[in-house]
């Protein structure tokens, strides 16, 4: 029964989650032949209009990271040195030469998201919460660019008929307002890097931390 409770939020949310299309499968021979052991998580480029959306998006990015297998610089730390170094703008970061990052922090990679949605669009008895994201991974030694996806989610909160239609509508446009008034996009961007990182034919293979390293050649 607890297994049930932990489940259903994360049930609920996937139910009203709309998922990308199919993507063709990538080829992997460059990332296998470099076989990176670290990456860098470079500060996220926000082209939103939340201006909270990059810190947001950049904590959520270390966990699922790492449990591929690959050691993740502590991401706040870096964009800290990286603001001493007078690399404040996460544009001017994304346009720096990735050898140059990868040698001064000693990274074999470095992941470069860019946030191109992270909104709620809101009408009277609806509201749909819409994240799109661009990552691409590039060697820290040569700068070439390794691995690439892209993650779009919508996520539409499902309503319950009670049986009263006056009451529904009434309960549909509070959910709608409360949706607008703090949406939570967190949910959304752990989705969408689970989906990034671990989907077979599109995500990361295990890296060197991992006990599946050189293991998983059939799925990635």
């Amino acid at each position: 029964m607890k297994r049930l409770a932990t489940a259903l939020p994360l049930l609920a949310l996937l139910a009203g989650c709309v998922p990308p299309a199919a993507a063709p499968v990538k080829d992997y021979a460059r990332l296998r032949a470099e076989d990176p052991a670290s990456i860098l998580v470079v500060p996220v480029v926000n082209r939103s209009v939340d201006v909270t959306a990059a810190d947001l998006f950049l904590s959520t990015l270390t966990v699922p990271l790492a449990s591929r297998g690959y050691y993740v610089f502590p991401v706040y730390l870096v964009k800290r040195l990286m603001e001493d170094d007078g690399l404040g703008d996460a544009g001017m970061v994304h346009r720096a030469d990735p050898r140059r990052l990868g040698e001064l922090f000693g990274a074999d990679a470095i992941l470069y998201v860019t946030i191109n949605k992270w909104d709620a669009k809101y009408a009277v008895l609806s509201t749909s919460v819409e994240v799109d994201f661009d990552y691409v991974l590039r060697s820290g030694k040569t700068g070439e660019e390794l691995w690439k996806t892209h993650q779009a989610w919508t996520y539409v909160p499902s309503s319950n008929s009670s049986g009263n239609a006056v009451a529904d509508l009434v309960a549909m446009a509070v959910t709608a307002s409360l949706t607008k008034a703090a949406p939570d996009f967190l949910p959304l961007a752990r989705t969408s890097n689970q989906k990034a990182f671990q989907a077979r034919h599109q995500g990361l293979p295990a890296g060197p931390h991992s006990p599946q390293h050189g293991t998983d050649k059939g799925e990635y």
